[in-house]
């Protein structure tokens, strides 16, 4: 029973991007613009998701996510605006705390090809008025009539860095950078050979001074599965990743996330067969061992300048993920 939940948890808290890319490759190579997502109607968020979904609540959670730190506030999900019953996840809070950008798939056990011409599967974000997330927005990031799948993004001022699926790619997924231009996102590129090829950077987080870059990978010299390195922008080139080894485990250690104030690092692991947040300091320059936050399908943490801490929650039911929503725990 452990072992089949801890396969589902590192299943799903891959995000959909990352499952069966060989064929999405092969479906975008064969397609034509008859058959791409642009071509269709529009289609809303809710119009999107199966008319079979369940909605779940912390009412109907019977596995919800357990707090262990006094810091906080009893973690709660965010609004109909951004949660719905397909799965958010991915989740990134710019500093004021004001705009949230997420993944969205409207059902996360559906095959992944099916996902990349669905016309809404990929990332959005929503804003905050007057304390109310509003409607959920697409955000485009490929030409018309070209596919892709894109999530695990990371925004530093007018910067976005972001996972992606697509034709032209050096590995199956690639990071990728897109600007904030004229209301929008665009001039996407690929970062290049050295971060996605020569460092292997998985899903990452920029410092907010964007002089830092912590990521997940599976690179050698690490202590086991996936571990967390940090690369360092010196003279407009990204240095040679370290080991956090601080922070690192035999087990899957990633998801990584720096506080604006830069002085925690969050991150995800397994604890007692379920995904786990956890969090370390920095003490005279070093991190601290990390300290367990929330247990229990938790997982992806995003923290505004407030120290408010977002993440992912996913319900699962028989051992059969159900859905997933953004939850926050306000800090006291």
């Amino acid at each position: 029973m452990k072992l089949l939940i801890q396969k589902y948890v590192i299943y799903i808290a891959l995000t959909a991007i990352y499952i069966a890319l060989t064929a999405i490759l092969v479906i975008a190579v064969g397609c034509d613009d008859s058959s791409s997502p642009t071509s269709s109607p529009p289609v809303s968020r809710i119009q999107s998701i199966p008319a079979t979904a369940v909605k779940m609540s912390p009412s109907s959670d019977s596995i919800p996510p357990i707090l262990y730190s006094d810091e906080f506030q009893d973690p709660i999900p965010l609004g109909d605006g951004i949660n719905t019953a397909g799965a958010e996840d991915s989740p990134f809070i710019l500093p004021d705390g004001n705009t949230m950008y997420f993944f969205f798939t409207p059902d996360g056990n559906i095959p992944v090809e099916k996902q990349l011409f669905d016309s809404v599967t990929g990332i959005w974000s929503s804003t905050k008025v007057n304390g109310e997330w509003t409607e959920a927005q697409r955000i485009v990031l490929q030409n018309n009539g070209e596919l892709s799948l894109d999530g695990a993004e990371c925004i530093v001022g007018d910067q976005m860095w972001f996972a992606s699926a697509r034709q032209g790619n050096r590995r199956n997924i690639d990071i990728w950078i897109a600007k904030f231009k004229n209301g929008k996102w665009a001039d996407w590129k690929n970062a290049g050979e050295l971060l996605n090829v020569q460092y292997e950077v998985g899903e990452l987080h920029v410092t907010l001074d964007g002089s830092e870059m912590y990521f997940h990978t599976q690179r050698a010299g690490g202590k086991g599965d996936y571990d967390i390195w940090i690369t360092r922008l010196v003279d407009g080139k990204w240095q040679t990743p370290e080991n956090v080894s601080e922070v690192n485990t035999i087990d899957m250690d990633g998801w990584p996330c720096i506080s604006p104030d830069g002085q925690e690092l969050w991150l995800t692991r397994p604890y007692m067969g379920t995904s786990a947040i956890y969090r370390a300091k920095k003490v005279n320059g070093k991190w601290s061992e990390p300290e367990l936050i929330l247990s229990q399908f938790a997982g992806e943490p995003t923290l505004d300048s407030h120290g408010n801490l977002y993440f992912v929650h996913h319900f699962f039911k028989d051992n059969k993920m159900i859905e997933a929503d953004i939850y926050v725990a306000y800090r006291k």
